[in-house]
């Protein structure tokens, strides 16, 4: 099943579409995560500061949840209100026929489901393509990287001009290198169909509160406590069906 892009403008090419929409031009260094030919999808250990972290019921869940995580770079806490509590990060019945390990995308609910299996799924909220940026399909988890650079397309730049005074020279082009004022947050995982790359990713977000709309340029934004936590569970390789 290739993707599919629903685009304002009728009879607009996928090749042409794929030049237009994503977070990046160019795919991660060698160096990051990927998944070797052959080998099967094997999940990175969770970090200490995501799995010793209790999670109350309660007025107390969202601090639990959204709590400032020490990493590389500081996460701060969110703001309480800045997620509605319908997009909090939950554990729900999901009934699937997806294997467990598998994420499913329902842009229009703007939720990501991470299968379980047993009928269980943890569910995100998340940002989703703007009017004109809205895609579907299945791919992949080809690589993951954590507080990720950023290489903006031309043609964002063309629709920002803005962009033009945040980026610079990085080893992979011209973008924004990781850290706190990049706008893949703390963490990415890089969309591909076999050998080509989507230009599609899961990542973090600075603007934690676009969660619940349609905000990107087709990518799946996370706040950066929800990137974190899903990027610990997720294996190179894992499938990713956006319904």
């Amino acid at each position: 099943m290739e993707l599919n892009r629903r685009w304002v403008l009728g009879g607009t090419s996928a090749s042409l579409a794929l030049t237009l929409a994503g977070c990046n031009t160019t795919a991660p260094p060698a160096a990051n995560l990927k998944l070797a030919a052959g080998a099967k999808p094997k999940a990175e250990p969770i970090p200490e500061a995501v799995r010793t972290a209790a999670v109350p019921a309660g007025p107390d869940r969202y601090q639990a949840l959204y709590r400032d995580i020490s990493d590389k770079f500081p996460v701060p806490a969110l703001r309480p209100g800045v997620i509605p509590e319908a997009f909090w990060r939950a554990d729900v019945p999901y009934l699937s026929t997806e294997p467990a390990g598998t994420i499913v995308v329902d842009p229009h609910a703007h939720y990501l489901y991470f299968i379980q299996g047993g009928g269980r799924a943890t569910r995100y909220g998340v940002g989703v393509g703007k009017e004109g940026f809205l895609w579907a399909g299945v791919a992949q988890i080809n690589s993951k990287q954590e507080w990720p650079d950023w290489y903006p397309p031309p043609e964002m730049i063309a629709r920002d001009p803005s962009i033009k005074a945040r980026v610079g020279k990085l080893q992979s082009g011209i973008g924004v290198p990781g850290g706190v004022h990049n706008p893949l947050g703390a963490r990415a995982m890089y969309l591909w169909q076999g050998n080509k790359d989507t230009l599609f990713r899961i990542h973090g977000t600075l603007e934690p509160g676009t969660i619940g709309k349609n905000v990107s340029s087709g990518c799946i934004r996370m706040v950066n406590q929800d990137a974190i936590e899903l990027y610990s569970r997720v294996a190179v390789g894992t499938t990713v069906k956006v319904l």
